[in-house]
């Protein structure tokens, strides 16, 4: 579309010239330039001219009426030029639209494929009046916004409103086919979608304490409202609702994108899993997945993720994910981090590991009584089972609930989380005693 564009503007440019130059002849600047006492010829010209406009009624009429037509036609053609270039953006963000959507048809049957068991579907005047023209924002991410808003039952919802620059649809697929599938305390609810050119949304229960993040890490000030204790039961939560996506569902459904961020905390603290946008969804029985290359966020992606020579890809990459975002939780902080006082700790699971290891005090705030070192210390060792390197090392996330809610006595200790393929025969025989 770039020769029509470039055939907008050359046209446009002409025409404002020819203006330009009309007006240019009939004006005072022009005629001082053109009498000089060294050009005669032209001064009899403009003397000639001005005999015409001065005693001559149809001259001036007839000069009058070619200069009014002159610009009617130019302001006739720029206007015709202006409707060309309405229609053809018009044009353009049709076909982009269509391929952002990579097949809008296709996306467009799906959604109807579902029929019944598709969320209610709602128009784009819809999610402007429910977010009261996009008023209350609760937050922003790559994918584009989240705004509260209300249903006419008058319940609070949170709406998200996908980016239209970015991805080709598969995020807004995943979602709708991921979530409207499950049914679980511990993950987040769709009551509807927007699919239309205007833009997409989808339209969640409101989840009043946002994510986790804002609990966890030290920076926040609201750390200090939750006692270990309260962290534990929000990591119980967050294994028994993906427990359920590997087990509990008709279809088996990977997250892929399980950090702090994507738990979200109702007025309860019950963690709920959100953003399905990067989710895949297989059958049952099926443990290995295909994929062309790696998603999900730096920090939280397992190794064979974005590296085939570490496993095959499977809801054990989730377990990886479930594990890294634990041991932050246990640490109150990012698990690579440069900026701590020794050096030894810029890796945490690592550090944590050795202190286990060497049965030394674990340094963490807020341990009161045995109750919270026993939470901590289970944390911690699942954790370390859940970031094994060799996907076969990890325990399914069915294991890592019963390890979390059984006796810290029974526990295998993990070994130490490296990034290598080979394993020894000493771990292999652990390994076998977990799983």
């Amino acid at each position: 579309m770039l020769f029509p564009e470039l055939a907008f503007w050359v046209v446009l440019f002409t025409l404002l010239k020819s203006v330009q130059n009309v007006t240019n002849f009939y004006s005072t600047g022009i005629v001082k330039a053109g009498l000089s006492s060294h050009n005669p010829v032209r001064v009899r010209r403009w003397r000639s001219i001005k005999l015409i406009f001065a005693g001559n009624a149809k001259g001036q009429i007839l000069i009058v009426s070619v200069v009014a037509i002159t610009i009617t036609g130019i302001g006739v053609w720029i206007i015709l030029a202006l409707c060309f270039k309405k229609r053809l953006s018009s044009d353009n963000s049709t076909v982009f639209w269509k391929k952002k959507c990579k097949d809008y048809q296709n996306i467009e049957a799906f959604l109807r494929n579902y029929g019944s068991l598709a969320p209610k579907r709602y128009n784009y005047s819809d999610i402007k009046r429910m977010t009261n023209s996009f008023k209350h924002k609760l937050g922003e991410g790559g994918y584009g916004g989240v705004y509260k808003g209300k249903l006419l039952d008058g319940r609070n919802v949170a709406v998200k409103v996908l980016n239209g620059s970015k991805g080709n649809g598969e995020d807004f697929i995943n979602e709708v086919a991921s979530i409207s599938r499950t049914s679980h305390v511990n993950i987040v609810g769709l009551f509807g979608y927007c699919f239309e050119r205007q833009g997409r949304a989808l339209i969640y229960e409101f989840v009043p304490y946002g994510s986790l993040e804002k609990f966890i890490y030290e920076k926040y000030s609201t750390n200090k409202q939750l006692k270990w204790e309260k962290l534990y039961q929000i990591a119980l939560g967050i294994a028994r609702g993906l427990e359920y996506l590997h087990r509990g569902c008709s279809t088996r459904i990977l997250h892929f994108d399980i950090k702090p961020h994507n738990i979200l905390l109702d007025e309860d603290f019950c963690p709920k899993i959100s953003d399905f946008g990067l989710a895949k969804i297989c059958p049952r029985k099926e443990s290995i997945i295909s994929m062309t290359g790696a998603r999900g966020t730096v920090g939280y992606i397992a190794p064979e993720v974005f590296c085939r020579h570490f496993g095959e890809v499977s809801h054990k990459s989730d377990v990886y994910s479930y594990g890294m975002m634990v041991l932050e939780m246990v640490g109150g902080r990012k698990n690579v981090d440069d900026g701590v006082g020794r050096t030894s700790e810029i890796y945490f699971p690592y550090w944590i590991h050795e202190r286990l290891e060497l049965d030394e005090e674990l340094e963490l705030q807020g341990i009161e009584n045995e109750e919270d070192n026993e939470c901590v210390r289970k944390m911690i060792i699942v954790s370390l089972w859940c970031v094994q390197t060799s996907p076969s090392s990890r325990p399914a996330m069915s294991r890592v609930v019963e390890m979390l809610e059984g006796s810290l006595d029974s526990f295998q200790f993990p070994p130490k989380p490296f990034l290598s393929s080979p394993r020894s025969e000493a771990v292999d025989s652990v390994t076998s005693q977990i799983l």
